[in-house]
């Protein structure tokens, strides 16, 4: 699960946020006056993984924006958990 108080909304302003969390990878980056949250199967990064592999939603720029982009984060650890514990681990020859 990803903490909330582990993910600085200042820094999100400025830098892409990025972790990793039971196989999947995830990313916090602004976009105008939003965030844009993306989570991908391990262990590629986000430019190596395919399109078709990443999910993304949109949130507001706000500090609740924040905590609502964390809260759909540890969603997708829930709903594609599958996937992420299919991952997790694994040497990169044998995934994909």
């Amino acid at each position: 699960m990803i903490e909330t108080s582990k993910v600085s909304f200042n820094f999100i302003k400025k830098e892409v946020f990025t972790g990793s969390d039971s196989g999947m990878r995830y990313r916090l980056e602004k976009s105008g006056d939003n965030i844009l949250a993306w989570a991908w199967p391990e262990p590629y990064c986000f430019a190596k993984t395919l399109d078709e592999l990443k999910v993304s939603e949109t949130f507001p720029l706000t500090p609740d924006g924040k905590e609502e982009a964390v809260a759909w984060l540890n969603e997708q650890l829930t709903l594609r958990a599958q996937l992420w514990e299919s991952v997790n681990g694994k040497p990169l020859g044998t995934i994909m």
